[in-house]
């Protein structure tokens, strides 16, 4: 299981600045056709038109590697993101170019739930009889541990929680991530064995200007 939610994306402010310093190399400002404006003016609700000359450059860019896509680097996406330990494991892989901001494991899984949905447990199920009763006990020990824990303050117990949780645990985190790190995400991950993986590759197709990162000719 893997739960995107509250995403947060570049403003139409940020796009300028971006296009702006993208066309600094060439000294090609004047070629720059974008801009901003307002849906409503009534409302104030702020939009941005990306357009043809600089959707064509930026396309041109990201082809071309890192060196000359830098400006991929500055389109920030913030998100929160909910999934197990075995896939947040292999998204610190990728912690240049991010910041993560996590649910603390160390100071809260006393109080934590261990209910069935605070795991991943889809393999579980398949599985079927074995695997679940030992997924119950594992959960019903982790119970009995933090109520130890929260009875006596005796740190063994929460050690004992640490080191008995299974990697199908869930940790929320809010992250920053940009595009040039989602397109290293999506090119090593699309086809991953983990569901969450593709899941969030298939996410990342439907952001904006996704092309840039899979490669994938769609309209502005």
């Amino acid at each position: 299981m893997i739960k995107l939610e509250h995403v947060v994306l570049t403003s139409p402010e940020q796009m300028e600045f971006i296009i702006e310093g993208m066309r600094n190399p060439m000294n090609s400002w004047e070629k720059s056709d974008s801009y901003a404006g307002h849906e409503n003016m009534g409302t104030g609700n702020e939009y941005f038109k990306l357009g043809e000359n600089d959707h064509s450059l930026m396309r041109r860019l990201a082809k071309t590697g890192t060196d000359h896509r830098k400006f991929m680097r500055m389109m920030p996406v913030y998100m929160r993101i909910t999934a197990g330990h075995a896939w947040w494991a292999e998204f610190d892989t990728y912690k240049v170019g991010t910041v993560r901001n996590s649910c603390s494991k160390m100071h809260k899984i006393d109080v934590m739930s261990f209910g069935v949905d605070s795991f991943d447990h889809e393999g579980i199920d398949e599985v079927g009889e074995r695997a679940v009763e030992t997924f119950d006990i594992v959960r019903a020990t982790l119970v009995w541990l933090a109520k130890m824990f929260n009875e006596t303050k005796e740190k063994k117990y929460w050690r004992a929680i640490i080191e008995l949780l299974p990697i199908g645990f869930h940790l929320t985190a809010n992250v920053e991530l940009n595009y040039e790190v989602l397109t290293n995400m999506y090119k090593s991950r699309k086809n991953h064995k983990l569901d969450e993986w593709r899941e969030f590759c298939k996410w990342i197709e439907t952001l904006p200007y996704a092309e840039l990162i899979t490669g994938k000719e769609n309209n502005v």
